[in-house]
């Protein structure tokens, strides 16, 4: 039998039917998500018998039968190339971890709005009831026909690796997990910014990243393709290091590009002169940790709801400090990257998201700071109108300079 859910407050009363008072008639965000937050709505009219014929029977045979001779046509004629499955097992969701497919939908929810919203992209929340990476990876491939991209959400590592690389390997279409990348791009572009405020190239940097899951590998990849000096990514047990015998395939793998400097050990130890902590882990960094990195060194502390490091603490030592939070400055929010990534992909129809795409989201979204560039602004917000649009362009030429265009 399922617990009832009832109202917390000391005074809730029942209502007339007998159950607890309604959850939404004290919270608002309860008021806000009741219906849920989307809904499908028409481009076009069907006001009488000459609009149905042609919305439907028998005008769509006829769209039907061109598609079948001729099926690139379904993206010109249907919504495919505008639309993005968000996918998502449930396992790992924002702050909350494994909590379930019906749990999750008011995140998926919440990212198709987003995708409408910052990127102009119509996005279906898919949650799924399977977590084994076949049954997910088949499934996901059975619905792509409805779509022209597929964003991947919220699922745990390691599995999220495979899932991920299969699906690419299987569809002709876009396939990111926003997780990693997205994740990936917006710091990278915050890195940019804070190495030009402080007269420093990327180069120069010797960075430590908390976290060896979805985001921290993603992030440790990209930062090497950018040209990073160098980087060490650390887990619960310390550095990620090509001497330690625990180590999954996925750290085995990062461990082989990362950490030249050859350090072991713990985190502490790793942040002992470095240039840029990257937080994307939760807990806390002892304030002696942080006070033991170069001078002018960048902090980005991004677990929500409680920072790794608190901005209080590392303003004292730090050049730079950012967060995932809305409440400081200078927030690393994966809302500034995936919806102009996907709109540039579909835009040119891509077959993939490339790391070259990646690295030029990336630029364009550091490109939009200019000449206003502080240690309070290394990041625009996501309400800035310039930011979509310039992922988008960006992305979209950099599709076609890699030749994964195909228009």
């Amino acid at each position: 039998m399922a617990a009832e859910i009832v109202n917390p407050r000391s005074d809730s009363k029942p209502d007339q039917d007998g159950g607890a008072e309604p959850l939404d008639s004290f919270d608002p965000a309860f008021a806000l998500h009741r219906g849920g937050k989307m809904a499908v709505q028409a481009t076009v009219p069907v006001r009488d018998k000459d609009d149905l014929s042609l919305a439907y029977t028998p005008g769509v045979a006829r769209v039907c039968t061109a598609i079948a001779e001729q099926p690139e046509l379904v993206n010109d004629y249907t919504w495919k190339s505008n639309v993005v499955a968000v996918v998502t097992d449930g396992t790992a969701v924002l702050g909350l971890g494994d909590i379930g497919p019906q749990a999750s939908l008011p995140v998926m929810e919440g990212k198709a709005i987003l995708f409408k919203q910052f990127g102009g992209v119509d996005a279906v929340p898919i949650a799924l009831d399977c977590t084994d990476v076949d049954d997910i990876v088949e499934t996901v491939v059975r619905l792509a026909p409805s779509f022209g991209g597929v964003n991947l959400e919220d699922i745990s590592a390691p599995r999220c690796f495979e899932i991920e690389r299969r699906l690419q390997e299987r569809l002709d279409i876009p396939v990111f997990h926003d997780d990693q990348h997205g994740t990936a791009v917006v710091t990278l572009a915050a890195l940019r910014n804070a190495a030009r405020l402080s007269g420093r190239e990327i180069g120069q940097l010797r960075a430590v990243i908390s976290g060896a899951g979805a985001a921290g590998v993603a992030i440790a990849k990209m930062l090497v393709e950018a040209g990073i000096g160098d980087v060490a990514l650390t887990d619960r047990k310390g550095v990620i290091s090509t001497d330690r015998e625990d180590l999954t395939p996925v750290k085995r793998e990062v461990a082989g590009f990362t950490n030249k400097a050859g350090i072991t050990g713990s985190l502490e130890n790793a942040l002992a002169g470095a240039d840029v902590f990257i937080g994307v882990s939760g807990g806390t960094v002892p304030e002696e940790a942080v006070a033991s990195m170069a001078e002018g060194a960048f902090v980005f502390a991004m677990a929500n709801p409680n920072p790794e490091v608190h901005p209080d603490v590392a303003h004292k030592y730090a050049a730079v400090v950012a967060t995932g939070r809305s409440d400081f400055p200078n927030q690393i929010n994966n809302v500034l990257a995936f919806p102009g990534i996907f709109a540039g992909a579909l835009q040119v129809r891509a077959t993939r998201i490339t790391e070259g795409m990646k690295i030029a989201a990336a630029e364009a979204l550091a490109a939009v700071v200019g000449d206003d560039l502080a240690a309070d602004y290394v990041i625009p917000s996501p309400f800035d109108e310039r930011v979509a649009p310039a992922v988008t362009a960006a992305v979209a030429a950099a599709a076609r300079a890699e030749g994964v265009a195909r228009r």
